[in-house]
């Protein structure tokens, strides 16, 4: 259960490296100045980040922030066109069309819970009725979150936007990592059968999810690395468990393509790089791909 939940948010998958540290300098090789890797929590309070070591002189000594995307190019008409490509339902298709009605009925409990109102509300149901099942997960974890931490967490102020609106207020170039269709297909390219299946785990399972981000996130704030590696490998039901291919397209692919191309731009500028702090741990994380480089990567104290 915890797997897919992985599966869905990328934004949610949140381990770190055995010194529990978010922060991570990258120096060595050919590199003329260090540059910083930070792992993100998305759903974690902004003002956090200044309570991580270091986080301003990484700041001040680099040139320019690189996150998984570049969140102003999620306004032009390439990325709201792959936006609606994969987050909305085939044409002729809605959530009551493609859920049976044991599991609508569920949904529109669990929307009236979190938002006081459901899909037969008109506005709502416009609004949320044609979301494919995926996409309408995400949505699901973060108003369940937020229905617990009302006034906590403001999802249009997030730490991965935190960072680069600080290096445009500084006049240095913000890039990403990977494309808004890139992300949106590994997100939500999932078969509308598995997404339907993974949407009927998270609404026969509502309080092992709240559970889940209420310790993940605990975890992330503490940098408690022993219990958010627990949390990673707990294993609550098989038929919702995320299949190897599965992992492999979420984290080990993207990772290995990131370790290819940071070191460009780590040359020609020094860069902090953020992204989800389940892409840096592990022998397949981003930390240990770089090192397999020949660059020294230290957490920072």
């Amino acid at each position: 259960m915890k797997k897919v939940f992985s599966i869905i948010l990328l934004a949610l998958v949140c381990a770190l490296t055995a010194n529990a540290q978010l922060l991570y300098s990258i120096s060595g090789k050919d590199l003329k100045k260090p540059s910083y890797v930070f792992g993100t929590f998305h759903i974690a309070n902004t003002p956090f980040v200044e309570k991580v070591a270091g986080i301003r002189t990484a700041l001040d000594n680099t040139d320019q922030v690189y996150g998984e995307l570049k969140w102003d190019d999620m306004t032009n008409p390439d990325s709201l066109r792959a936006m609606q490509a994969h987050m909305m339902l085939p044409e002729g298709k809605t959530l009551q069309t493609v859920l049976n009605a044991d599991q609508y009925k569920k949904l529109n409990t669990l929307l009236k819970q979190y938002m006081g109102v459901d899909l037969n509300n008109p506005v709502v149901g416009a609004q949320m009725g044609r979301l494919s099942p995926a996409a309408l997960l995400t949505q699901l974890n973060v108003l369940q979150y937020m229905a617990a931490h009302m006034g906590e967490f403001d999802p249009t102020n997030t730490i991965d936007q935190y960072f680069q609106v600080q290096a445009k207020n500084n006049n240095e170039p913000v890039g990403g990592l990977e494309t808004m269709e890139f992300q949106m297909g590994v997100l939500f390219g999932a078969s509308l059968e598995r997404q339907v299946a993974q949407l009927d785990c998270f609404l026969n399972h509502t309080d092992y999810y709240a559970s889940l981000t209420e310790r993940m996130a605990k975890a992330y704030y503490a940098q408690d690395v022993k219990t958010l590696l627990d949390i990673m490998n707990e294993k609550f039901d098989a038929a919702c468990d995320a299949t190897p291919d599965e992992m492999d397209q979420l984290l080990y692919r993207r990772n290995a393509d990131w370790a290819k191309r940071m070191p460009a731009i780590m040359t020609e500028k020094p860069t902090l790089f953020v992204v989800g702090a389940g892409h840096l741990p592990g022998k397949r994380g981003i930390i240990e791909l770089l090192k397999a480089q020949g660059y020294t990567v230290e957490a920072v104290k």
